[in-house]
């Protein structure tokens, strides 16, 4: 029997899918652009994009046209190989970011454990220790060693927990200097915290974090997963401040709905690393790289970097405008919007959904918007136009 109905695949996926994330009873079933579709033709506008992944929208010709290209030359190879495919998407990111180096990985996750890897081979081979300093309210991933670097909530039922991880206040540089000794490997930190709740770093911490690092030797890692990819206004979240780190993480808006991710660093670190040091089977296939290849094209084409930037400030306008009280405020810097309200954000969420929109909720109070990159200014009306009316209703149902 073929299921067709939203709630009949809900209750399936119940029954067999680990119960891991809070779905919600609505089977999406294609997407175009900044719309998607469920499997009852009920049409949505996404401004949650896969979570900060179809930076340029749903089945973007030129990515799905890559993507067929590729699939009917040659998905996959042994990284003992080369594939052009892969050798073009490097050479693109190391232009791009002003770093030398890249490694291709899968996900956001394993880009972090990677980066943590080569973060503690450099401060190894000059005697250091392992650990790395992360920030309170950070995330870097779900796996073990991830959780590590994340808040507590994530960490429970699932000790022990890796050592080598001490976590420090935001933006808090005197507390750094306070701990540091020569144990520590290296700094990570998300330029905006993405799951924290859209927390935007001081650009004068980035700027002393850099300065720190280097008098130390050791490494500044900038996880730009979320961030990267023009989400926030410029191809990666660095640029705003114009601090290089040694070490970058991509994954998300990397691949345009294709699993990979990179990490990117400069030759002082990278030096370190010899053959059998870390590996993938699948990371950077032809596939994927192709697929990556296509959105960093269509970004720069499309100048979907300034679409971002300028988008992000018409949202800005357009929450202001509204004048609603239960606003306290909007965080974060281009596409990468969380409006932090004086009430629970999940009803809200829900009402939106209830109207057509894709949204999500964060720290219980935040709404996070990070719609595709090239949503039209039309979507982003109706958007805002289903915001209002949620709110109202939301609270009218208090």
């Amino acid at each position: 029997m073929t299921l067709r109905t939203n709630k009949e695949l809900y209750e399936l996926d119940k029954q067999v899918y680990l119960p891991t994330f809070g779905r919600y009873p609505v089977a999406i079933q294609r997407g175009k652009g900044s719309r998607v579709w469920d499997v009852e033709g009920r049409e949505y506008i996404d401004a949650f994009a896969g979570i900060a992944v179809n930076n340029v929208g749903h089945c973007h010709p030129d990515v799905v046209r890559a993507i067929q290209d590729q699939a009917g030359r040659l998905l996959h190879i042994s990284n003992y190989y080369v594939s052009e495919p892969q050798v073009n998407l490097a050479g693109k990111l190391v232009d791009l970011s002003g770093l030398d180096r890249v490694f291709f990985s899968n996900s956001g996750a394993e880009s972090v454990e990677g980066a943590i890897k080569i973060a503690r081979k450099y401060a190894h081979c000059r005697s250091k220790g392992g650990t790395i300093i992360s920030m309170q309210g950070s995330f870097h991933g779900r796996t073990l060693a991830t959780i590590a670097t994340g808040r507590q909530e994530l960490q429970n039922g699932f000790a022990p927990i890796p050592q080598g991880f001490i976590q420090i206040p935001l933006n808090n540089m005197e507390e750094i200097e306070k701990i540091y000794n020569e144990d520590i490997a290296g700094i990570i930190v998300e330029p905006i915290q993405g799951e924290g709740g859209i927390n935007e770093i001081d650009e004068s911490f980035l700027s002393q974090l850099r300065t720190f690092c280097d008098e130390q030797d050791i490494s500044l890692i900038f996880d730009e997963v979320q961030t990267g990819i023009a989400r926030t206004g410029k191809l990666f979240a660095k640029d705003h401040s114009g601090v290089q780190p040694d070490i970058m993480t991509l994954a998300k808006g990397l691949g345009g709905g294709v699993p990979i991710g990179a990490i990117l660093s400069n030759e002082k670190v990278s030096a370190t690393i010899e053959a059998g040091n870390h590996g993938t089977t699948f990371g950077g296939n032809p596939l994927v790289c192709a697929a990556a290849l296509a959105v960093l094209e269509t970004i720069e084409k499309e100048n979907l970097a300034e679409a971002a930037r300028e988008k992000g400030e018409w949202i800005r306008q357009q929450v202001k405008e509204m004048n609603e009280p239960s606003v306290r405020r909007i965080k974060g810097k281009g596409l990468m919007l969380g409006i932090e309200f004086d009430f629970e954000t999940k009803s809200l969420v829900q009402e939106m959904l209830n109207n057509g929109v894709l949204a999500n909720y964060l720290g219980g109070n935040i709404l996070r918007l990070v719609p595709p990159l090239n949503i039209s200014y039309e979507e982003l009306e109706i958007v805002m136009d289903v915001l209002k009316k949620s709110i109202e209703r939301v609270k009218e149902n208090e």
